[in-house]
């Protein structure tokens, strides 16, 4: 967005007046937390409901925060977040007086996806702090923790694998892994011989393959056929990767298809069935690699997933429309509902929060993934995040992820080794309309005579996932992977 020099020098003034008068809050880090100097972005949260702010999902919970960018900063140094700090919902000096929970995160953003638990970085406990009418008051934030990568316990039947990829390693320029849960049935023990069926099952946003350490549960079949299960979270410093190649994420879809499913295959008795399942982004990731790796996988079950058709990004028409805040009669657009029909979360809330943020959040997400590069290095934004305006130039290379588009433009090409491979279910009252973009793909597939499998149920995005929801997905896997005629 152009802005004038003479507006832009007002604003000056007015930015340098308010920081003259407006609350301040201090920030530093102890030499415990770190010996080294700091340039980067650090955050402060402020939460008078949420205990650590910290760990909250931005966008979806609501609360003050505020972001700076320091450069060569040492332990014990002080910075200052004031009215010139990147802010929501207002600045600092504008704020809802009262009693909070205050907390600041140094932001390394050296491999994880959420900066408030990301290892590496420093943090401190939150504490309490009475903001009150008088501006003047300053409150000063040491950080003296550090956040440590999760441990995780294995068990007889689930295992840790991190596959080091030179792929990844050389995009990021530090060693870097693709990480997985491997869950192992009964009968992985109970029959020595025997290989297995792998069912490659990949969680939706905010998921964390640790959820699986300490635990010693095993891994349920397809739907009869005892299979190796191998859970992926998709977790990079972008937010959920989706196991796409990307400009900004770097090749994920390559490297989980050249390093992990070769070193699981070498580690674990394994057949030929390589099936997919996802639920949320999980399904929105196990289409992209059904439909761009088609002779690597055997089938796949995609649940609720993120919008695979880009006329309808939740409801919005990215090639039509102008505006992803509001509609054609200013009515603020939703990206998150009860139900499918009563308003939770608008699209401008989650967008200008998120510009806050910046990374490892759910909308930022999506520009890691499908955006080009700005001349900073930072993923192209779809919208002026303050504005809502859509962006076409960002458009028109989103439209290479577009899913719905992909396999229509492709068929011929994509038939002989695609044709009947893909299920997609959803919920008729998804909470984040996902259901509209399914119905574009099932329009399309239908066409060109996928042989795609689409089914739609009562629910939401949370509560679509009965038993028979379960077992028909499942079942539809048992039946591709019993054609490949493999004998157990």
């Amino acid at each position: 967005m152009i802005i004038s020099k003479k507006i832009a020098t007002a604003g000056v003034i007015l930015t340098c007046s308010l920081n003259a008068i407006g609350q301040k809050f201090t920030a530093s880090y102890t030499p415990g937390a770190s010996a080294g100097n700091f340039s980067g972005k650090v955050f402060l949260y402020l939460s008078k409901e949420l205990k650590n702010p910290k760990d909250a999902m931005v966008g979806v919970e609501k609360f003050p925060c505020f972001s700076i960018t320091v450069t060569n900063v040492h332990a014990n140094e002080k910075v200052v977040f004031d009215d010139a700090a990147i802010f929501y919902p207002v600045v600092l000096s504008d704020i809802e007086r009262g009693d909070y929970y205050a907390q600041v995160v140094w932001d390394r953003n050296e491999g994880g996806r959420t900066i408030g638990n990301s290892p590496g970085n420093m943090y401190n406990a939150a504490v309490p702090v009475k903001i009150t009418k008088n501006t003047k008051q300053s409150f000063d934030i040491v950080c003296k923790e550090v956040a440590k990568e999760r441990p995780f316990v294995e068990s007889q039947y689930i295992k840790e694998l991190k596959a080091p990829s030179a792929l990844l390693t050389g995009f990021y320029k530090r060693p870097t892994t693709i990480n997985a849960a491997v869950l192992l049935p009964k009968e992985y023990f109970d029959q020595p011989s025997r290989k297995f069926p792998v069912l490659y099952w990949v969680s939706g946003y905010g998921g964390d393959y640790h959820a699986y350490s300490g635990r010693d549960i095993k891994s349920a079949p397809i739907d009869t056929t005892p299979c190796i299960r191998v859970y992926l979270d998709g977790n990079c410093p972008g937010g959920h990767s989706v196991y796409a190649n990307s400009d900004n994420n770097g090749p994920w879809g390559d490297a989980l298809t050249q390093e992990l499913i070769p070193l699981v295959e070498k580690t674990y008795r394994t057949n030929a069935g390589r099936l997919l399942t996802g639920h949320s982004s999980g399904g929105w990731t196990v289409l992209w690699l059904q439909t761009h790796y088609p002779k690597v996988f055997t089938a796949c079950w995609s649940s609720s997933p993120d919008p695979v058709d880009f006329r309808s990004f939740q409801t919005v028409d990215l090639y039509k429309d102008k505006n992803i805040f509001y509609g054609k009669d200013s009515s603020l657009r939703m990206g998150g509902t009860v139900a499918g029909r009563y308003p939770w979360i608008s699209m401008k809330g989650m967008y200008n929060m998120e510009h806050v943020i910046l990374r490892g959040e759910q909308m930022h997400s999506f520009n890691f993934v499908f955006s080009t590069k700005n001349s900073d290095g930072s993923p192209r934004s779809l919208c002026n995040e303050q504005t809502g305006d859509i962006d076409p130039g960002t458009v028109e290379h989103w439209k290479n992820y577009d899913i719905s588009l992909y396999v229509r433009t492709n068929w011929q090409q994509l038939k002989p080794d695609l044709q009947g491979k893909i299920r997609v279910s959803v919920g008729n009252e998804d909470n984040f309309l996902l259901n509209y973009a399914v119905h574009l793909l099932d329009d399309e597939a239908k066409k060109i005579d996928a042989g795609f499998t689409f089914g739609y149920y009562p629910g939401d995005h949370f509560t679509v996932s009965t038993p028979e929801y379960r077992t028909t997905g499942l079942q539809f896997l048992q039946q591709k992977y019993n054609e490949l005629g493999i004998k157990n």
